[in-house]
């Protein structure tokens, strides 16, 4: 699957003002503004808008080249300039309510922005798994293909769009066009319900304006969205950026009149809209809980189509699984949505979940306890016949910890310390309320560095936690699990979620004694600098970093006393 590239050329004014090395400004008529680019035109004004390309190949010299055309507001920033220059440019490029807006959406906290992947990944994967969607990324070609390499790798099965750009483009005003020549190449009706196109941190940084772009085109919606990683901290929050943008249009229409029904026709009885990512079974599971109770299971937000959305915001209440998805939570509320945190995992959580989606959805406490007493017996006896049994450390950047320490103490696990990646939000207190009960220190907005210290401080019998926390604890002969792939893979709800996660934590329990066995087997090859076997020990890297200014300072003075030797001037 190849990423499609779209090289498209400016309109003629917009040629001409470059060559006379004028600069684009962004308007209202930018969006509305004829594209140009037919052969008549061209033929008839005899502009061809392969020429600077050309001159360039041939290493002629142009007006752009000699630095004769100003800087956009952004200045042309670079990608490698750094998360407080990227910021300080958009400011200037006049993007402070967006950045303003992502602060509040999104808040870092007491804490540097968590290390993991891109943002971006997150707000790409929803689109790619959207049917009738396309995703068109504009950013540096390097993080394109980064983001573009690892979609696929987690098996998206369609191509990305790529709106390329050079400093030329970026501060001329070319590149909104080029974005704007797209879309319209992309909105065929027959194959898309939307495009989605996503500004990377250089685009944001330099204020290209997706707000411009048309709201729609021969019925396509577009969905312009800044994804910026000096902006939005984690990639589980930059589904919720494109989910919310989505929410929003949606929740437009809606209001302006008749919109298109769900695949499988709208639910005989009033739904609860499950917000937040989880794995496929879960909102089967829950669906199961809410029947007792008169209510069905919603769309699953991020949606698969477009189409649900109009489901997702027709419920009775959201049950926010996920409680960071805090514009989507804005557009729910708008449209007089009640919203409600946490998740029914284990035989406490459950119980307070019924509660919560009764009286969110006007259900008698009669038929509330009713389905309580259907549901957790089974739930209590799925925990007893799969019990875990250590001290475990839990972190991770998907948003769902919390809930994963919830289960995993209710099936007799020790869990003193919880790290995400997530912020705290209001939708996400019951749980913390809940493991702070249990005596676990919760961090939000986790550093790598603070999972790893958690480890080495309880030296736990099992670390959850993403792969720098696993390979640092697996370094200590202590086991280790993947959070995403082998924790987030699994049923977490109900009465099927109870005894999901018992046998692969039993199993790596279980394990304590191979690590043991392992490191005894390597004891005496050294570690890290020193690892291997050699006739002497090898100094270690420090130390020799130590001894390098010596021995600068050493050559220094023989240089020195050779010019004085030959009578020269040191």
């Amino acid at each position: 699957m190849q990423t499609k590239v779209f090289d498209m050329s400016a309109s003629d004014d917009a040629h001409q003002d470059r060559q006379r090395g004028g600069e684009i400004v962004y308007d209202d008529a930018a969006g509305r503004a004829s594209l140009g680019n037919d052969p008549a035109t061209q033929a008839a004004t005899g502009d061809d808008p392969t020429t600077t390309k050309h001159k360039h190949e041939a290493g002629e010299p142009t007006q752009e080249m000699a630095g004769d055309a100003p800087q956009a507001a952004g200045g042309g920033v670079g990608c490698h300039a750094g998360a407080d220059e990227l910021r300080r440019a958009a400011e200037a490029a006049g993007q402070s309510e967006l950045l303003q807006r992502l602060a509040t959406d999104y808040p870092t906290g007491p804490h540097d922005q968590p290390q993991s992947m891109c943002p971006a990944f997150g707000s790409l994967r929803v689109g790619l798994r959207m049917r009738r969607t396309a995703t068109v990324l504009c950013g540096s070609a390097c993080c394109v293909y980064g983001l573009t390499f690892t979609s696929h790798f987690y098996g998206a099965k369609r191509s990305v769009g790529y709106v390329p750009f050079d400093s030329e483009t970026l501060v001329t005003g070319k590149l909104f066009e080029d974005v704007r020549e797209a879309v319209h190449k992309l909105a065929d009706p027959a194959k898309y319900d939307a495009v989605v196109i996503t500004n990377l941190c250089v685009p944001t940084a330099s204020g290209v304006p997706l707000r411009l772009l048309p709201k729609s085109i021969d019925g396509v919606r577009i969905i312009g969205i800044d994804v910026p990683g000096f902006g939005v901290p984690t990639h589980a929050e930059a589904k919720d950026v494109l989910a919310g943008a989505m929410l929003k249009y949606a929740r437009g229409e809606a209001e302006q009149g008749p919109v298109q029904a769900p695949r499988e026709g709208p639910s005989s009885k009033p739904t609860v809209t499950l917000l937040g990512e989880m794995f496929p079974a879960d909102p089967v599971g829950i669906g199961m809980l809410l029947e007792p109770l008169g209510l069905a299971a919603g769309p699953v937000v991020p949606t698969r189509e477009w189409r649900e959305l109009y489901a997702a915001l027709d419920c009775a209440a959201v049950a926010a699984i996920h409680p960071y998805y805090t514009a989507s939570i804005r557009e729910f509320q708008q449209a007089g949505r009640r919203v409600v945190g946490s998740a029914p995992v284990g035989f406490e959580g459950t119980a307070a979940w019924l509660d919560a989606i009764g009286e969110a959805c006007d259900v008698s406490a009669d038929k509330v306890a009713a389905a309580k007493n259907g549901v957790l017996p089974s739930i209590r006896k799925a925990l007893a016949e799969a019990p875990v049994d250590g001290t475990i450390t839990v972190s991770g950047y998907e948003g769902s910890e919390l809930l994963v320490a919830r289960l995993l103490i209710e099936s007799g696990a020790r869990v003193p310390y919880v790290g995400t990646a997530a912020p705290k939000t209001e939708w996400s207190n019951a749980d913390l309320e809940w493991l702070e009960a249990q005596g676990t220190t919760v961090q939000f907005r986790a550093a790598l560095e603070q999972d790893k210290a958690a480890v080495d401080a309880i030296k736990p019998d099992l670390a959850i936690g993403t792969t720098p926390v696993v390979q640092h604890a697996k370094q200590q002969s202590i086991p280790a699990l993947y959070f995403t792939n082998l924790i987030s893979a699994r049923p977490l709800m109900g009465a099927a979620g109870a005894g999901s996660l018992a046998q692969v934590v039993n199993a790596a329990l279980a394990s304590r004694t191979r690590f043991d066995r392992m490191n005894a087997f390597f004891a005496g090859v050294g570690d890290g600098d020193t690892a291997g076997i050699w006739d002497r020990m090898p100094e270690p890297r420090a130390t020799k970093r130590a001894a390098a200014p010596r021995r600068a300072a050493s050559k220094t003075a023989r240089v020195e006393n050779s010019i004085a030797d030959d009578g020269g001037d040191a």
